[in-house]
């Protein structure tokens, strides 16, 4: 009889360790975890460039901002992702984000379940934190009940295709003129391997918008961390450096991130001439998706994209308030920050990068 039931025992123990072997649980990204982590990312079909691991080093030591990257898994295999940094400032308040400074981000999952359990220790990390708001940079889905939705963005995407010629002939009339004209002035790119040309042409174009520059060294992390997906483009008239842009590649698919051009570059081409010959240039290695990024409605950058025949996709950026009352309104957009942006533009532009990657980290 003892022995019966001694055997009962153990075939429940073992029920109960095999229903607890396969419950989803949920992790913190640790150093060892980046190589699952990164292969999971780019098998899933939700995931983006931006969930990377390697932003977990740029939000730390680039940013300074403590990151929590979570993810969901079960039987040893990853299921979901979620990155999430705390920021902290007087310009954002306090909030958790996925993924600040970045265009894309929210929970990549392939498993609902997984998609849950993320959700609920992210919803639960935020009170832990006491931040303002929970905010999910989604790319697509919808936002959920008990979410607030911000119809700010919309992001710029169109499949490339194998010949040059098609390309070129897919971008509308007015915009391909442009390019030809500056194709005919002689404008020519080279890939660069470090920031000489690139990083005095951004700091100064982010200048003459208002808006505060990342430090030198954030795009020398990017390039660290992301080796050879990530490259800056530039291109010269002459010897003289006019146009220069720092693109991502994830998954047959590149995206300009920072681009900047001269005083000049408007009259000559270089920036136009610069986004075909990303096109030229990464369609030649296979990919066949171009990104343009976000921008918001009513900005000139809006309205670039559409002229080369981008059509906008809103983005479903999703807000969950936690501790607020209202979501900041942090962008150049708002009233409140004319004043801010006209001073900034008038600082020398030595001070301007001298005190902006201070401010930038408060933005996300």
């Amino acid at each position: 009889m003892h022995e019966a039931h001694h055997t009962g025992d153990s075939a429940a123990d073992v029920i109960a360790a095999a229903q607890r072997s396969s419950a989803i649980t949920v992790r913190a990204l640790l150093p060892q975890d980046h190589g699952r982590w990164d292969a999971f990312v780019h098998s899933c079909p939700d995931a983006t460039f931006f969930h990377r691991a390697g932003w977990h080093t740029i939000m730390e030591q680039g940013f300074g901002h403590d990151g929590h990257f979570l993810y969901a898994e079960q039987n040893g295999r990853i299921l979901g992702v979620l990155p999430l940094v705390h920021m902290r400032g007087l310009l954002c308040g306090k909030a958790l984000v996925s993924l600040p400074f970045c265009v894309y981000g929210g929970i990549a999952a392939v498993d609902l379940q997984a998609r849950r359990a993320l959700d609920a220790r992210a919803q639960h990390l935020a009170r832990e934190l006491a931040v303002g708001h929970l905010e999910y940079r989604q790319r697509d889905g919808v936002i959920a009940e008990g979410w607030q939705g911000k119809p700010l963005y919309a992001t710029f995407r169109k499949t490339l295709l194998a010949d040059d010629e098609r390309n070129l002939l897919a971008i509308p009339r007015k915009q391909r003129a442009v390019l030809r004209k500056a194709i005919a002035a002689g404008l020519h790119s080279a890939v660069d391997y470090d920031l000489e040309h690139f990083f005095p042409l951004y700091a100064a174009s982010v200048h003459r918008l208002g808006t505060p520059v990342f430090a030198r060294r954030h795009f020398a992390l990017l390039r660290t961390v992301f080796g050879n997906d990530c490259d800056i483009l530039t291109v010269y008239q002459d010897q003289q450096a006019q146009a220069s842009v720092l693109s991502f590649y994830f998954r047959g698919e590149v995206l300009p991130y920072y681009g900047a051009g001269s005083l000049l570059a408007r009259s000559s081409g270089a920036n136009d001439f610069m986004y075909w010959e990303l096109m030229r240039r990464a369609g030649a290695r296979g990919v066949r998706q171009f990104d343009f990024g976000r921008s918001k409605a009513g900005t000139g950058a809006y309205d670039f994209k559409k002229n080369w025949g981008f059509a906008p996709q809103p983005l479903p950026y999703a807000y969950k308030l936690i501790g607020a009352n209202a979501l900041p309104d942090v962008n150049p957009l708002n009233p409140r920050y004319a004043l801010f942006i006209r001073a900034w533009r008038r600082l020398p532009l030595p001070l301007a990068n001298l005190l902006g990657p201070h401010l930038v980290r408060q933005l996300g």
